[in-house]
């Protein structure tokens, strides 16, 4: 059986703070513990720290980047995709995954969640952590009501909605 991939998405190193860091942190650290896949774009900020707490606790990593050269990835990428995209790279990202978390976030956070959004995947947003997370989490994008983006108030409870959504217990 395929192990769940799930994307963490939120701001990166220009906008993330010690706060949204730790909660990508143990957002990484609980998506290890469940045994999942993490994916995320890559680079600094929440997808840094989200790498980290996943490495430190034993979990594979995938940094799915908008440059064409590997080493712009951040060190905790296990796996680096050079898409060459730019922006378009938010497309792959939310594709890839089989649930979304949203760690603070700003507009490259919310094309990723509008992707998941239209994809009808399960998405959960951590509110406390403040931006497109908190702008979004708890309602739907807009009036065709495809997906209720959720809220959780912790890392562990986020990574347990998808958990549960596909019927895995942690």
């Amino acid at each position: 059986m395929r192990r769940l991939q799930i994307a963490v998405i939120g701001y990166n190193q220009d906008k993330s703070n010690e706060k949204t860091n730790k909660i990508a942190y143990e957002v990484g650290t609980e998506i290890a513990k469940a045994g999942a896949i993490l994916i995320c774009g890559g680079l600094g900020g929440v997808m840094e720290y989200a790498c980290k707490g996943a490495k430190e606790h034993g979990g594979l990593t995938v940094g799915i980047i908008p440059q064409e050269e590997v080493q712009f990835a951040n060190e905790f990428c296990d796996v680096v995709i050079a898409t060459g995209l730019g922006y378009a790279r938010d497309f792959v990202v939310s594709t890839s995954a089989d649930g979304i978390i949203a760690v603070g976030g700003g507009v490259g956070t919310l094309i990723e969640l509008c992707v998941g959004y239209m994809l009808k995947k399960i998405l959960v947003t951590i509110p406390s952590s403040g931006g497109t997370a908190e702008k979004f989490g708890g309602s739907y994008v807009d009036d065709r009501k495809r997906v209720f983006i959720q809220t959780s108030q912790n890392a562990y409870s986020a990574v347990k909605v998808i958990l549960e959504y596909f019927g895995s217990k942690q």
